[in-house]
């Protein structure tokens, strides 16, 4: 009885209501709801689901161009109404619930009407391949939380009560699921448990990608055989996502001189001492000479080559490190809710 009065309710509305953009439901986007008992629901809970699924998560938007995501589920005024929303093109299941939790109304396979659905509606219609979609990232010149994203700064995400330190809130369900298939490294509370959907229910955290003070680069294969650009000798696991190395500069070892060998001779000339004996005195049987002619004629006897040490001074080097980095600039790195 209860989806025979939604079904009118949504056809009156198509009759009577005014040209709705891309992505609206009539009978839920600004329209009063009601309990089992056909009295008004405030506080009321509408739950956007995507079709075909038990509960999986779907975002609704507060603009027709759907980039300001709005909190899943929507709640009801004080008068019960829906604040307006709008979805991406295709089908949606609803599920709405009283203030306490009671289920009113669930439904699958729900058309959304839109200019390109054919029901109605005015405004150009959305290609859902130009929409950011969850696990998308983009980059603004700016510092401060979004609406619909997170910062990708190594904090966490989680549910309302998890206890989460970047945003903790049931619409980064998606961005959970997502993250928990796409990077097993990224840590989770706890640790990880039998899935995404077990962990989230149990209020755990995961941690978002840290891309503070890093550049992006793409995988090594991307798909692809690994082209080598970066290898393992200089970054860690190039063909992992998530993968880091590099650094914002270096320190020259002895390693990394070119290698050189210094060839060459060193001369040394050879001293002698010149003499001319006047008298030789016999002392013993050893000739001893009393008398050298020091003014250079007489007879020259060679010393041998003699050897000697040194001890350098340093040139002044004090292995400093020096910048290796290109020139750049700093913003902020965002994750799609």
């Amino acid at each position: 009885m209860l989806n025979r009065i939604y079904a009118a309710l949504a056809a009156l509305v198509l009759l009577t209501a005014t040209a709705h953009g891309a992505g609206t439901v009539p009978g839920f986007s600004l329209t009063p709801q009601f309990d089992s008992a056909g009295k008004v629901a405030p506080g009321c809970k509408l739950y956007t689901i995507q079709a075909g699924t038990t509960a999986t998560p779907q975002n609704s938007y507060q603009d027709s161009g759907l980039t300001l995501a709005n909190p899943n589920p929507l709640t009801c005024d004080a008068s019960g109404r829906l604040p307006q929303f709008f979805l991406a093109d295709g089908t949606i299941k609803l599920r709405l619930t009283t203030s306490a939790g009671s289920q009113v109304f669930v439904g699958d396979n729900i058309t959304v009407v839109g200019a390109s659905s054919g029901g109605g509606g005015g405004g150009g219609s959305v290609d859902p391949t130009t929409i950011a979609a969850t696990g998308d990232m983009k980059t603004a010149y700016g510092t401060s939380v979004l609406s619909g994203w997170v910062r990708a700064n190594g904090r966490t995400i989680g549910s309302a009560t998890s206890g989460a330190t970047e945003r903790a809130n049931a619409d980064c369900q998606s961005l959970f699921v997502y993250l928990w298939g796409a990077d097993a490294n990224l840590s989770v509370s706890g640790g990880r448990g039998a899935s995404a959907a077990a962990d989230w229910a149990a209020n755990k955290t995961i941690a978002l990608p840290d891309l503070r003070g890093r550049v992006l680069a793409g995988l090594g294969d991307m798909g692809n055989t690994d082209a080598g650009r970066l290898t393992n000798s200089f970054f860690a696991s190039p063909t992992t996502l998530g993968g880091t190395g590099g650094a914002q500069s270096q320190t020259l070892a002895t390693a990394n001189l070119p290698p050189y060998t210094p060839a060459g001779s060193v001369s040394v000339a050879q001293g002698a001492i010149w003499y001319n004996l006047t008298s030789v005195q016999t002392n013993a049987g050893v000739n001893v000479v009393t008398n050298v002619n020091s003014s250079g004629s007489g007879t020259a006897v060679t010393l041998g080559t003699q050897s000697a040490s040194f001890t350098g001074t340093a040139q002044g080097g004090t292995s400093n490190a020096f910048s290796i980095l290109p020139p750049m600039m700093v913003a902020t790195y965002y994750l799609k809710l």
